[in-house]
């Protein structure tokens, strides 16, 4: 039996990532925005960026480094992250559920979440987040309830990864906190020399961002502060908390309706004492409230998107307060439901991709890339080492011009000194973007 829902299991991380790498690579153009934004830093890898800290980009540019212009290669990398992230959540569901059906259930549950199926094609930080976020969940688990210092370890990797994805990720560890706290007030015994190894662990894989962040005015951090809109007045104060909670009710619709197929009835258990539900609640509920926490002081805009990992264990959480009314002997409506609900998803994607035709994937990055390149030739018999100019434009012509130029930003202090390279042609009339030939 256990041999069969293993086998079930990746049957189903297969046919996922089938899916939703020829959905993408066959009607797609170009790549999405944010996938040629993680390759445009890759071009010019450094311990941070404007927007974001490195990972997003070291993940990509290895990719490149192996297949190039290929597109499909980077819809691949994406799933890759995705699949990784439910292996996690596998893993951890046995665990907490200790039934391994219900622990593949609570993954095909989030086949419910467009975040892990629609948005997946592009390839971006909120992506880059997902197997760290899974991971650094079931770690946490692990020191729990083992206590072996070899969990510790993989807990402060996994967390540091996480922080060099996304600075989101912060809200997971905050829950993370929690739930040490908890355990260590309800009496639970950990080695004295297991509470040096994660943080340190973590901030030492953080060191060399934290230099470029010190290094840069902390660009990165302001950043993600204008994207909230700053402190907001009054009335927002109340407005971005309950459009927070909108948004967050809506995009868990289809995964409550799949969900409400498992259970018989809707009784759910909670055992405030109950310490895998405690669990569950700081590690899943608690990032949530915090971020809703977060809008609610700062009168802030969560964007819809940067929730992408906070519902990962959405599918754990659900089953396990519905454990006992859940009846694996029975699951024909859910299977009916999910399989529709499984090809429907690709489905809607390729409709969308070939019926809306004002999409970034609708580019003409290559036809582009290559009007530059001929443009270059005419006048110079070297090759392109720089392309200035914003992550988009710029950004294309770096990843689809044969000599993979780096790219570099118009606000990068390095850019003027380019700028009066004798050989260099500023392409302002046909695209926003110069090139530039010398090293």
């Amino acid at each position: 039996m256990t041999k069969n829902i293993n086998n079930l299991f990746f049957v189903f991380l297969f046919i996922h990532l089938l899916l939703w790498v020829l959905a993408p690579s066959l009607t797609n153009k170009n790549l999405p925005l944010d996938t040629i934004e993680a390759l445009a830093w890759g071009s010019n890898l450094d311990w941070g960026f404007n927007k974001h800290p490195p990972l997003s980009a070291f993940a990509v540019e290895i990719f490149y480094r192996i297949f190039g212009t290929n597109d499909w290669a980077y819809y691949l990398l994406s799933q890759l992250f995705v699949i990784v992230g439910f292996i996690a959540v596998y893993k951890f569901s046995n665990e907490i559920l200790n039934n391994q059906k219900l622990a593949l259930l609570s993954v095909l549950l989030l086949e419910g979440i467009y975040f892990y199926n629609f948005t997946t094609p592009e390839f971006n930080v909120n992506v880059a987040q997902l197997p760290f976020w899974a991971l650094t969940v079931y770690y946490t688990w692990r020191c729990i309830k083992y206590d072996k210092s070899t969990d510790y370890i993989f807990l402060g990797l996994f967390a540091g990864l996480g922080i060099l994805s996304k600075y989101l990720f912060i809200y997971l560890i905050m829950g993370i906190k929690l739930v040490f706290i908890y355990f260590l007030r309800k009496g639970r015994k950990i080695k004295f020399s297991h509470y040096f190894i994660a943080g340190p662990i973590t901030l030492l894989i953080l060191l060399p961002h934290i230099i470029w962040l010190t290094e840069n005015n902390y660009m990165t951090i302001t950043y993600g502060l204008q994207r909230t809109g700053g402190v907001g007045s009054f009335i927002d104060h109340l407005i971005y908390p309950l459009i927070f909670l909108t948004k967050q009710i809506g995009l868990l619709a289809p995964f409550l309706f799949i969900s409400f197929f498992l259970v018989k009835k809707i009784t759910p258990k909670l055992n405030l004492k109950d310490e895998k539900l405690i669990f569950l609640f700081l590690t899943i509920i608690a990032p949530i409230f915090l971020m809703l926490l977060t809008s609610m002081i700062m009168g802030a805009k969560i964007r819809t998107m940067w929730m992408t990992p906070f519902y990962l264990f959405a599918g754990t959480f659900i089953i396990y307060i519905f454990k006992s009314q859940i009846n694996l002997n029975k699951l024909q409506n859910f299977a009916s439901i999910f399989i529709i609900l499984f090809i429907f998803s690709p489905l809607a994607y390729v409709y969308v991709s070939i019926t809306q035709t004002e999409k970034r994937t609708d580019f003409p990055g290559k036809q582009k890339a290559k009007e530059v390149q001929s443009l270059w030739d005419q006048k110079y018999k070297s090759e392109i080492y720089y392309v200035i100019g914003d992550e988009w434009y710029a950004g294309n012509l770096s990843y689809h011009l044969k000599s993979r130029p780096k790219w570099v930003s118009i606000n990068d202090k390095k850019a003027p000194e380019l700028m009066n390279s004798k050989e260099r042609i500023s392409l302002e009339n046909i695209y926003p973007a110069l090139i530039i030939g010398n090293k």
